[in-house]
């Protein structure tokens, strides 16, 4: 299931664009961080606009090619592309601006000029005039998953306390990720799929609003040069940085698995299991319930787990979540799947993104953030040069189950390097200076 994530994710990636420790009850903070009134904002904020988001992937983007205009899969993977490379171009730019202005504003200003790009799409009437609303919603859409990406530092020093604040606003996203699609089937089924797009943009002039009295930690930042140059600045120092290097790529494979959904996924329930439209947000809530335990579980994982080989373990349960997910054609058995998955999505989520922050610089947070979902946006677009005809060859949920197999074999790549992090993964703490590539992080090495 999809959604920078966005991931993502992930798969909710694309529609997201736009502490202290959890409570029984889910993703909703325990008191401590409930009195927290900017984590709070920020949290709701989220959690508001992901509503919005969630509904218009699932149902309204979705829904509108595959069931409105009776998109095939190469005319879906156009729309996705679309998507990607205006997240791409997005997310480049965005890196530098949650550098240089901070996150706040930049989220702030992201939410208001999406309203008017999501009440666009309500004109969209062919795949063409879909893709290219779908271009600028990717486009005006990256800044804010870049921005909502990046808070968490922030708003505190503390690891603990930011591996929990990370979880949190994951949760949000994920209880949103319950609640935007199951909005999205009522607003289809009672009103109409275009109607969706009205709600995207309600919800995100309210996150808006309410991110607007948010306090944010000072960061001193070193003085600014040209844009190319701060962007370079990003990529050098995530490539150049072994541990960011290999979370950035690790996290690359699950994108890649992501991509191939992204084009493929609604026509697996129009074609194989042979349901309406709703049940894409139906199901998409019920994989959300699983997403909100995983982060739950997330938020607990204690400082001694949040290793390379824990998030590698994870990263390779992506495969037999997408086996059991679609490896059916009955649909009660895809809505047993879809908790399990979301589960170990939720869990890999905010660990991996922990995992990039405490090893970057405060100065460069924004921009390495960016480099992480510029390789989720790539990673969306790859398969889409391939899986609709690979789909066609050998069909669609063939097609699904072999994007799980490469997922696999990635984890498995990746392993022996993740146990030679581990093994120095305690590393003196640097002195105080300008970032440099080579350098470990400036905190315990993770």
């Amino acid at each position: 299931m999809l959604r920078d994530g966005r991931a993502a994710l992930r798969l909710s990636r694309f529609a997201s664009m736009k502490c202290r420790s959890g409570s029984a009850v889910g993703w909703l903070p325990s008191p401590g961080m409930w009195a927290d009134r900017d984590v709070r904002r920020v949290v709701l904020a989220r959690f508001i606009s992901r509503i919005g988001g969630e509904a218009a992937f699932f149902v309204g983007i979705w829904g509108k090619a595959a069931f409105d205009l009776d998109a095939d899969p190469g005319q879906l993977a156009i729309v996705m592309a679309a998507l990607g490379v205006a997240s791409l171009i997005g997310t480049a730019v965005s890196g530098v601006l949650v550098d240089r202005y901070d996150p706040r504003k930049v989220l702030i200003v992201g939410e208001f000029i999406f309203v008017p790009v999501a009440l666009g799409m309500m004109f969209a009437d062919s795949i063409g005039s879909l893709a290219v609303t779908t271009f600028f919603l990717g486009l005006v859409g990256a800044p804010v998953f870049n921005a909502i990406s990046s808070f968490a530092p922030f708003l505190t020093r503390d690891e603990e306390r930011l591996a929990k604040i990370n979880s949190q606003i994951e949760g949000a996203s994920w209880a949103a990720f319950v609640v935007g699609p199951a909005i999205g089937a009522l607003v289809a089924g009672w009103w109409s799929i275009d109607g969706i797009f009205l709600v995207d943009a309600v919800t995100s002039a309210i996150a808006a609003v309410m991110v607007v009295p948010v306090r944010i930690r000072t960061i001193d930042h070193k003085e600014k040069r040209g844009g190319l140059a701060e962007i370079r600045e990003g990529f050098a120092y995530a490539y150049g940085h072994p541990r960011l290097r290999f979370y950035i790529w690790l996290g690359s494979a699950v994108w890649v698995l992501f991509g191939t959904f992204s084009s493929l996924e609604p026509l697996f329930f129009r074609d194989v299991l042979g349901v309406e439209v709703e049940t894409l947000g139906w199901v998409a809530s019920i994989f959300g319930i699983g997403l909100i335990a995983g982060t739950w579980l997330s938020g607990r994982i204690p400082q001694r787990l949040r290793t390379a080989r824990v998030l590698t373990f994870v990263v390779g349960l992506n495969a037999f979540g997408v086996v059991a997910y679609v490896g059916t054609d009955r649909l009660n058995v895809v809505v047993m799947a879809a908790i399990f998955w979301g589960l170990v999505i939720g869990v890999m989520a905010p660990l991996h993104r922990t995992l990039i922050q405490i090893n970057s610089p405060d100065e460069l947070i924004g921009r390495i953030m960016g480099v992480n979902h510029i390789h989720a946006d790539g990673g969306h677009l790859i398969p889409l040069t391939v899986a609709p005809f690979v789909a066609a060859a050998i069909g669609v949920q063939s097609a699904l189950l072999w994007s799980a197999a490469v997922c696999a074999l990635v984890a498995i790549f990746f392993w022996p390097a993740a146990r030679r992090l581990d093994r120095t993964r305690v590393v003196p703490v640097p002195a105080p200076g300008l970032p440099d590539p080579s350098e470990e992080p400036r905190s315990v090495g993770h």
